[in-house]
């Protein structure tokens, strides 16, 4: 059997990418398979899932849906993260397990709709593009009880645009946020930023489930700093919106889009 194939399988580059991208993403239904692999028809991609699964290279489980239906997700499995040398991260499901809710996944799947939309997508605003997303599995530093939803960096005419992610499903009290808040402010001013990603200064972009949740995390961060924090619910973001003025600071009632364009 040689590099490319696999259990008699060929295995095509479109494969290996994938593969490596879900050490990033973790977990991934079949439609940001599609977007992630190039997939040009659902049966296709569905074919392909299936193939990859039945050689022991993803782990298959399937999450119940609001309709009374179950949706297929896949996780990178230890011989499929072997075979591209990248390290294996994902939720640890049996195989073909139906699970009625799992946070983790719900949350992790809406992270990677946002990394889909920034790295896959088509960014409507002149001369922005997307530069890198890292994704963290410990916390920033040692000193910080601190682990963001993904860190993002897009390449703008006045130069890099540096930002964290947090996305809240309403399952953190204020009392974390708080936390939260203190550590990222901590963050700024520690100088780790730019030792670290080579960025001295950053935002940190909060999207919330709901205008009231947002508008409770941002009453909760505006009593400690008007500075660094963006706010958006999730709804406002969907599509195109990622960029749209939908974007509250800690004070002030205007709405801003994310990046201004130039002229």
């Amino acid at each position: 059997m040689n590099g490319n194939e696999h259990h008699g399988m060929v295995i095509q580059e479109r494969d290996r990418h994938l593969l490596k991208e879900l050490s990033v993403m973790r977990v991934i239904d079949r439609e940001q398979a599609k977007i992630v692999a190039g997939f040009g028809s659902t049966t296709r991609a569905n074919v392909r899932l299936l193939l990859l699964t039945r050689a022991g290279l993803l782990r298959r489980f399937f999450l119940a849906t609001s309709g009374g239906g179950k949706k297929a997700l896949y996780a990178l499995s230890a011989k499929g993260a072997q075979l591209v040398a990248v390290p294996q991260r994902g939720p640890r499901r049996r195989a073909d397990e139906s699970l009625a809710t799992d946070f983790f996944v719900q949350h992790q799947l809406i992270v990677n709709q946002i990394y889909c939309a920034l790295k896959y997508g088509a960014i409507p605003v002149d001369r922005i593009s997307f530069r890198r997303w890292i994704a963290f599995h410990q916390p920033l530093t040692s000193g910080l009880r601190l682990i963001p939803d993904g860190y993002v960096e897009l390449a703008t005419p006045a130069g890099i645009v540096a930002m964290f992610l947090e996305v809240d499903l309403g399952n953190e009290s204020l009392a974390v946020w708080k936390e939260k808040v203190r550590n990222y402010l901590q963050f700024a001013l520690s100088g780790e930023c730019e030792r670290q990603f080579g960025q001295s200064r950053f935002r940190v972009l909060v999207l919330a489930n709901s205008e009231r949740r947002l508008h409770s995390i941002r009453t909760a961060v505006s009593a400690a700093t008007d500075k660094i924090f963006w706010f958006a619910s999730l709804e406002s973001v969907n599509g195109d919106g990622f960029f749209a003025p939908v974007w509250l600071l800690p004070k002030g009632e205007g709405r801003l889009p994310l990046i201004q364009e130039t002229l």
